[in-house]
This record gives structure tokens, sequence and C-alpha cells, in this order.
């Protein structure tokens, strides 16, 4: 399967548990990698063949900036479906990175990865 690949968008967003993360927005990345048949596209170079990256990049920024969510799962879940709404999406792999988590060891970033 061919893959539309979307890597290291940033957003601001109010995702977390504690009240501490409820109150402000915070700095997320997102990876998107979506299967999709390409052929299409690759014969014709006509956009209407694939998947407009620019409007699912779009998307996913709407999602982590608008919507509010306690769990990085959800936040992912989400984020597949909002990929997944085009039929022509047969897979979706999504990594939400928390750029600053409330965590005592330091570390670099926490993340969660789906494929859906």
């Amino acid at each position: 399967m061919d893959k539309i690949r979307i890597a290291g968008l940033r957003e601001l967003g109010v995702h977390g548990v504690l009240p501490e993360e409820q109150g402000r927005p915070q700095p997320f990345e997102v990876d998107v990698e979506l299967d999709v048949d390409l052929a299409a596209a690759g014969d014709s170079d006509h956009l209407d063949e694939t998947v407009d990256y620019s409007a699912v990049a779009e998307a996913v920024s709407r999602v982590v900036k608008s919507e509010r969510y306690h769990l990085l799962e959800r936040l992912a879940t989400r984020i597949a479906e909002v990929c997944g709404a085009d039929p022509r999406v047969k897979a979706a792999t999504v990594t939400v990175r928390k750029l600053h988590p409330p965590v005592r060891a330091m570390v670099d970033h926490v993340a969660v990865r789906i494929e859906r």
C-alpha cells in the first residue's frame, strides 16, 4: 500500500488529566501516515485523484487546537477518525507527542502511537 506522510505538525492544545494542563494550551506534535492507493494520482497528476495532505493537515490542527481530551490515546484516536473520513484512506497511523509533559523525569517528550 502507498503512503502519505505528514511529519512534525505542531499545534497548541489543551489536553491532559492534571488541573494545570486544563488551564493553558501546551505544544503537541503530530505525525500522520495514511495508507492510500496512489496509482491513479501517479498516472494522472490530478489532485482530485488523491488525498489532499493540506486539507488533512488543517483538519488535524483544528482537532488539536479546538477539541479537548484528557488522554493522548483519545486525541490520537480522534485524529485517526478525521483522517479516515476520506474513503480512500484505508488505514491511518497517528503519533501524538506531548512536548512538555508534567513528569518528574527529564524526557524529550511522551508519545502515543495508534494504528487504525
